[in-house]
């Protein structure tokens, strides 16, 4: 499989350089393939519609985050061609201010995808239809997914009996709610299970 992904790798190379970065294959036989951001969809179509390649299966759209990088993100698609029983992974890196180009023409799937990004991520992508977040509240503030946003979040939710309604209140923890052991949810149970000597390790 690993020489299989080494030639495709290749042959999208030598096709498409001017999308094409670079390449790798994993120890696990995974192709990765760094796009260049304003040619992502000239690729993405490429990739569907070259006899060599079908991959015509849009699997997931996600996102890391890099704060530390200019290219703050990468945007990451994976793909699926039924035709060749292969995948392929296409990363992007992108800058915070950066607008990605939707790829929802050439994948309708890539709606919901999209905006689950936007929605986790807050990167924008222009050309699609509905950009709009898609599992966070209206007037969700913040990207939960960035890694600069409080594990506790900015607001909590909850029904207000006196009020008659949905109320939105800034989280306010005390101190004493701050401390995590991280200790396992198993102690004290008669057997061991992984985690459980971390109980020992503080005795």
């Amino acid at each position: 499989m690993s020489e299989a992904m080494k030639v495709l790798g290749s042959h999208i190379e030598a096709q498409r350089s001017d999308c094409v970065l670079g390449w790798e294959v994993t120890p696990q036989g995974e192709l990765t393939v760094e796009v260049a951001l304003p040619n992502i969809v000239g690729l993405v179509d490429y990739l569907k519609s070259d006899s060599s390649c079908r991959f015509s299966t849009l699997v997931d759209i996600t996102a890391v985050d890099h704060p530390e990088r200019p290219k703050r993100f990468d945007v990451v698609y994976h793909f699926l061609s039924m035709y060749q029983n292969q995948r392929i992974r296409l990363r992007v890196a992108v800058r915070e201010e950066d607008m990605v180009p939707s790829i929802t023409g050439i994948h309708k799937c890539a709606d919901w995808f999209e905006r689950e990004v936007f929605d986790m991520f807050g990167i924008l992508f222009s050309g699609h239809p509905d950009l709009r977040r898609i599992l966070t509240d209206y007037g969700f503030r913040g990207h939960p997914l960035r890694k600069d946003f409080p594990t506790t979040g900015y607001t909590e939710v909850r029904y207000d009996e006196v009020q008659k309604r949905v109320v939105y209140e800034p989280v306010n923890l005390v101190q004493e709610y701050r401390q995590f052991d991280f200790m396992s949810p198993w102690e004290g149970a008669e057997y061991v299970l992984p985690g459980d000597e971390k109980d020992e390790a503080r005795k």
